[in-house]
């Protein structure tokens, strides 16, 4: 690889600091290159692999795009997706030792499986709502004393519904919504999300509104627990490594990065897995090893990591969040075509 091809691919890492970092994806340049951007050359370059999908965690590579587009879906998935949480509680009776203005908070960061996709925006200052852009539940519980429990001192053994827990939240169909919805498709997405704690003679009666709304409003509309992404480490070795030297270069990566064969009878080091590395650059820390590597990572190769707090599946997240930016874009096109006088001047 050429001195300008690494400058153009590659992030450096250094013993003290992180070389060639900024962005470079634009015309002029490097002289000789042309790097304007076409859809032909894009489409030919852009891929994106699933790596994992488990459950709610979805890993995967997305190859080929500037940092700038990379880090639009990560604050999209954060803040303009748009999902469902409790919006409105209505207190009716709370004897609790919780305040209601406390009460309510932790309601509202309950995650909720709830498909916002089939709901509208509620309109501003509308109270009731409507089955068409509100999913209300029933959150009615007092605890008492059991009678058989007069030695106990465990209080599960002592009272009956003690621990008020997001299974206590009973759907509430608005309209048509029954014959919309089944039993179970609009429910918290766990059950046992502690909400309060009850002593015999306490009780909790509240009516709970589920609205749509996003993560800029507020961070309870979040669909991501995490959105993180990293670009892929490269690690070349300069020259052969080999006896005791190959296993305490081992040791200056994460586990799996550098492997140690035996070659001949002889230990010899060689990068396995260069995408678990952490980059910590401890390998920098020892003379005798610090000019065996080269530390680098792809400048357009994005390790993509969303967790989902399961309000929907990973993988429509990003989906809907490429719908997002999408949608920006279409905006700002048509921003371009309404005034083209502003955009020609400048």
């Amino acid at each position: 690889m050429s001195r300008i091809d690494e400058l153009r691919t590659r992030v450096q890492l250094k013993e003290h600091g992180v070389d060639n970092v900024h962005s470079t994806d634009f015309p002029g340049n490097y002289a000789g290159y042309d790097d304007t951007w076409s859809h032909s050359k894009f489409k030919k370059k852009f891929r994106i692999d699933i790596v994992k999908l488990e459950g709610d965690v979805l890993e995967f590579d997305m190859v080929g795009i500037d940092a700038a587009i990379a880090n639009a879906f990560r604050r999209i998935l954060l803040a303009e997706v748009p999902t469902m949480a409790i919006e409105k509680v209505f207190v009716y009776n709370n004897t609790s030792i919780i305040q209601d203005e406390v009460l309510a908070h932790r309601l509202g960061l309950i995650p909720i499986k709830a498909d916002p996709r089939l709901f509208e925006y509620r309109q501003e200052g509308e109270m009731e709502g409507s089955a068409q852009d509100t999913v209300e539940f029933q959150l009615k519980v007092k605890c008492a004393r059991k009678s058989q429990s007069k030695d106990a001192t465990d209080p599960d053994e002592m009272y009956k519904d003690h621990k008020v827990t997001t299974e206590y939240m009973k759907w509430m169909p608005i309209g048509d919504q029954s014959s919309i919805f089944k039993p179970g498709d609009l429910k918290p997405v766990v059950d046992d999300i502690l909400i309060a704690k009850l002593r015999p003679g306490q009780e909790l009666d509240l009516k709970l509104h589920c609205v749509k709304g996003i993560g800029k409003d507020h961070a309870k509309f979040s669909p991501v627990a995490t959105a993180s992404y990293r670009l892929l480490p490269e690690i070349r070795l300069t020259r052969p490594v080999e006896g005791d030297a190959a296993v305490e270069l081992q040791k200056c990566f994460s586990p799996g990065v550098i492997e140690v064969d035996n070659v001949h009878g002889k230990k010899k080091a060689r990068v396995a897995h260069a995408r678990r590395d952490t980059c910590s650059r401890e390998v920098f820390r020892h003379d005798h090893l610090k000019d065996c590597v080269q530390l680098s990572k792809v400048r357009d190769h994005f390790i993509y990591c969303v967790e989902s707090t399961g309000v929907l599946p990973p993988d429509a997240l990003v989906v809907e969040a490429v719908k997002v930016l999408i949608g920006k874009c279409n905006r700002f096109l048509e921003e371009i075509s309404d005034s083209p006088g502003v955009w020609d001047a400048s």
